[in-house]
């Protein structure tokens, strides 16, 4: 599990937004076409109007509008304009939060770089294998300015410093919180833990839910029908775990509010729950995986990658001189390296496309086709070229090791105690930001 302070962290809702493809589907070029009538039936409402002042600074539907179209192409199935519409409030909900978050950030003096910003883009374009500058080029393709996400980013790293300052002394774990951690483990040795994401939807009004609930509803229709998790979480989850895209890591029943518990118990790894009403406002959840506390034997591999991409899709009935030539360059690569440095290395001359060491992965969590080509391997064997619509892999194993996956190191430790710290510092900040804050809703917003 991360810690909500690491860097990684941080900008995490960022990252998680051009994961996907950065092509949209056929499904989501046709819900795009269909934007000129929503604009339409919209132009009464100019994009400079003003929905609602949050302490003196004006909310427009442009701003409001404009992280729709960002959430739209971040989910790349496509949202069609009366989803969107259902959206709509919480998106407002959510821009009313990072403003008081913006304000809080600036009454700290807290100054986020315009370096900070662009190693985030940096980080972005890299990690989706884009040429520098490209996330620019592909959001204005699609109407959505950079600036948009420019905002979020300023957010995501000033609220993290916000909370660094909030909690001071509390944000170090002592040695002493770490054993007596442990202890409580071991004495719920053999007790069920779940790997678990999340999203939180707060209600304002306990004794009237109902817009909150079609909300969650209408979010459980996306993720079903294949919006990634993480992304929702990002974009929409009022918890602090949205900065890891909604992950909570590993947790055991204790640490659950009842009604979770009761939903998870009973769903299978992979899918989406319903609605479930917790203090406080509605959680959707999702179950990566179960195990007994303290056992969970598993295969944890090394490996090291090459990657070798098409200049365009391929068709596999009429392949590319230059996809004859990759797989050719592969075949040679395969027969010629024999160490893991030597196929960073030719990853490296490759343009490093996809990084060179994808991180460890766990064998038994592996799907079956993947599973059954890399658990024939021997250290320092390579693949055979594993051709895909975008290129070809190369995977090397470096290294093989069963272990206990449910023991915990310190660090793991600590980081759980540390996310558990920061979600509570979180929750009364926004409370206490909202209560002390003057906000005037327009009857169009």
């Amino acid at each position: 599990m991360r810690s909500s302070f690491s860097s990684a962290g941080s900008v995490f809702a960022l990252t998680a937004l051009l994961a996907v493809s950065p092509v949209l589907s056929a499904h989501a070029a046709q819900e795009h076409a269909k934007a000129p009538a929503a604009k339409k039936a919209d132009a009464g409402q100019p994009e400079d109007n003003i929905l609602g002042i949050i302490n003196g600074i004006p909310l427009t539907k442009r701003s409001v509008d404009a992280r729709g179209r960002l959430f739209a192409l971040s989910t790349g199935i496509g949202i069609s304009p009366d989803v969107m519409e259902r959206l709509r409030p919480q998106i407002v909900r959510q821009l009313i939060d990072e403003q008081l978050r913006t304000q809080e950030i600036l009454s700290r003096h807290i100054n986020i770089t315009p370096e900070q910003i662009a190693n985030a883009i940096s980080g972005i374009e890299k990690r989706n294998g884009m040429e520098p500058d490209a996330l620019r080029r592909h959001l204005e393709q699609d109407g959505v300015s950079l600036g948009t996400l420019i905002d979020q980013i300023r957010v995501q790293i000033g609220w993290v410093q916000v909370l660094r300052q909030e909690m001071g002394s509390r944000a170090r774990i002592t040695s002493k919180e770490i054993a007596q951690r442990t202890e409580a483990m071991e004495r719920e040795e053999g007790r069920n833990e779940y790997l678990i994401s999340e999203i939180f939807v707060p209600v304002k009004d306990p004794r009237h839910t109902e817009s909150e609930l079609q909300f969650t509803e209408t979010i459980i229709q996306q993720l079903r029908r294949g919006a990634p998790f993480p992304i929702v979480a990002a974009q929409f989850s009022q918890a602090q775990s949205a900065l890891d895209g909604g992950s909570m890591g590993w947790v055991q029943e204790d640490s659950l509010d009842p009604q979770v518990v009761e939903m998870i118990r009973q769903m299978p790894i992979g899918a989406i729950s319903n609605p479930i009403r917790v203090a406080g406002g509605y959680v959707i959840a999702t179950v990566g995986g179960k195990r007994v506390l303290g056992h969970q034997p598993g295969t944890m591999l090394t490996l090291r990658q090459a990657f070798l991409p098409f200049s365009s899709p391929l068709d596999p009935s009429n392949p590319t001189e230059q996809q004859r030539a990759a797989l050719e360059n592969a075949v040679k690569i395969s027969k010629s390296v024999h160490s893991c440095d030597e196929m960073s290395e030719a990853n490296k001359k490759l343009g490093e496309v996809r990084p060179s060491d994808p991180g460890q992965l766990q064998l038994e969590r592996l799907n079956p086709q993947m599973r059954q080509v890399l658990s024939s391997l021997k250290p320092g064997q390579v693949t055979r070229p594993l051709v895909s619509g975008e290129g070809i892999d190369l995977l090397m194993l470096c290294k093989s090791e069963t272990k206990n996956l449910a023991a915990r190191t310190p660090n793991e430790i600590a980081d759980q105690l540390l996310n558990e710290r920061v979600e509570q510092t979180a929750r009364q900040l926004d409370r206490d930001l909202r209560r002390r804050a003057v906000i005037q809703m327009r009857s169009n917003s």
